[in-house]
């Protein structure tokens, strides 16, 4: 393997091992929404920097499967979630 080849190879395991442990790095918070909307539930797990980003998160992502359209989605995030569960 020629030299140029094997910097090559140690630069991109180099940068991919930063940029993973920058982005483990960033997610502080992690929590567990569920919502009820419409007559259906559903829960979701999201991580963010604190708990109240990870919780919004968390409760759109629970929203995505339950509401159909933008409207609905927008109204889904609006609803109190059923439970809250945060860690970190």
């Amino acid at each position: 393997m020629k030299p140029a080849t094997r910097l090559t190879i140690i630069a991109a395991v180099a940068l991919a091992g930063f940029l993973l442990y920058n982005s483990l790095q960033a997610q502080k918070a992690t929590c567990d929404v569920c919502v009820s909307f419409k007559g259906l539930n559903n829960c979701a797990r999201a991580s963010a920097v604190d708990a109240k980003e990870a919780a919004k998160s968390a409760q759109s992502t629970a929203c995505g499967t339950i509401a159909q359209g933008m409207a609905e989605s927008i109204q889904c995030d609006n609803v109190p979630p059923a439970s809250v569960k945060c860690s970190g």
